[in-house]
């Protein structure tokens, strides 16, 4: 769910499970010389790979620049949990959008999820795709919450089957003492492999002929009545420029960089189980989130390893012992695994928004920008693509919707948001605890 980078940056993956388990290693050339396209896209994560799918499906030609492999970034390292909406709260925003515009929230939130098992239906895209997910509770106040959201989505006619669960119930799904019972939703939500999906997607992309560049660092954009991307050896030429960086953006636009904060998480994936710890842990094989500000997060993969992760932090810091660590976490929840020998850890960037909702808009008139999933993009990723897409094609409504949405700049600067934010984190986990 949450979005990594490595703990040594190179411009090959990181030492992932994801990476070490990928179907194939892409090997796209660095762009050079000049290139001319419709659409110049910044950035080769799922924003910016299925918006190149979106519009190459539409007919245009579009050039992906990736500074690093495609799905170096959060895509390739999250927690792989397929989980809908796209931020929270919605109804903070009607003043700006109007009642019809949180509705269209609400919606593309449900649509996200079903994009992916769409495209991955369509193209046979081999990525471990599995439905079922569950939120878990740990105090009674989170069981509450989950009453009113089932009865939220279910007065509101949307399609999930959601079911709760009491303590008992749950260890049918979730086999641990720490919680006192959950919420499940067998089929709208779900887990995958995210690197695979990602160079899935580019792999369709170029099929339908998108043209695609790795180790190409973007070092400008002029913008214009025809914007340009320049790289070290080359630049490309277009009508539109969609910039798909996230938390990996830096300066390149100073206007974006003060509105989304990089934001470290970490993961470990443990030896293959046998089936008796799976009967322990995650008898169900469903993707799992507690309910918590700093979270954990945990699911199976295809070869039956724990894939454990959280450690959210403001700081941009690793810990010391990032393996050590999430493995005391780990056997808080699931004491069974005390003598699993954890293969893979990892870490990356998930990027911040204040406010909590994907951001979207535009740089100038013919340069767009979509970030800032907070820690929540494998889905929402897929919808900012398909609005974009459609944006560009003349139907802009949907995309719209989410530009009226003023985002605030982080206060403080790059030297004082990230201890602010830290403090207001400290803040929420003890409330957590309380």
């Amino acid at each position: 769910m949450l979005w990594l980078k490595p703990t040594q940056e190179t411009t090959e993956h990181t030492g992932s499970y994801y990476a070490a388990t990928a179907n194939w290693q892409t090997d796209y050339p660095p762009l050079k010389g000049e290139v001319q396209v419709d659409v110049a896209i910044v950035g080769g994560g799922f924003t910016g790979v299925n918006t190149a799918l979106e519009l190459s499906e539409r007919g245009y030609k579009v050039a992906l620049i990736e500074a690093n492999r495609i799905s170096w970034g959060a895509s390739g390292r999250n927690g792989g949990q397929i989980i809908g909406g796209i931020g929270h709260n919605h109804e903070q925003f009607e003043k700006s959008i109007g009642k019809d515009g949180v509705k269209r929230i609400y919606d593309m939130g449900v649509e996200c999820c079903e994009i992916i098992r769409e495209r991955v239906a369509k193209y046979d895209i081999q990525c471990d795709l599995k439905w079922g997910y569950g939120d878990v509770a740990i105090k009674a106040r989170h069981m509450r919450e989950f009453a009113e959201f089932k009865e939220w989505q279910e007065k509101n006619g949307y399609p999930h089957d959601l079911e709760i669960l009491d303590k008992q119930a749950i260890k049918d799904y979730v086999n641990s003492d720490n919680y006192i019972g959950g919420m499940i939703n067998k089929n709208g939500y779900g887990h995958v492999h995210s690197l695979n999906l990602c160079i899935g997607e580019a792999r369709v992309a170029e099929s339908l002929g998108a043209q695609i560049f790795e180790q190409s660092r973007v070092t400008k954009i002029v913008h214009g009545a025809l914007p340009e991307v320049h790289t070290e050896q080359g630049v490309v030429k277009a009508k539109y420029v969609v910039t798909c960086g996230n938390a990996y953006m830096g300066d390149l636009e100073p206007k974006l960089a003060c509105k989304v904060l990089p934001s470290t998480s970490c993961v470990i994936a443990t030896e293959p189980l046998s089936e008796a710890q799976i009967q322990q842990t995650l008898p169900a094989d469903i993707a799992v989130c507690d309910p918590r500000t700093a979270l954990d997060y945990f699911r199976l993969t295809a070869d039956k390893r724990m894939l454990f992760g959280g450690l959210s932090n403001y700081t941009g810091l690793d810990p010391k012992d990032l393996v050590g660590t999430l493995r005391k976490k780990m056997l808080q929840v699931f004491p069974e695994l005390a003598n699993a020998r954890i293969d893979y850890g990892w870490s990356g960037q998930m990027g911040i928004g204040i406010n909590r909702l994907a951001q979207l808009g535009r740089l100038s008139d013919n340069v767009f920008y979509i970030q800032a999933y907070s820690g929540h993009g494998v889905a929402p990723s897929h919808m900012t693509a398909r609005i974009t897409a459609e944006m560009i094609a003349g139907h802009a409504e949907r995309f719209d919707t989410f530009a009226r949405v003023k985002h605030m700049s982080w206060p403080g600067g790059k030297l004082l948001r990230r201890p602010a934010m830290a403090l207001g984190m400290m803040y929420y986990k003890i409330l957590d605890e309380l």
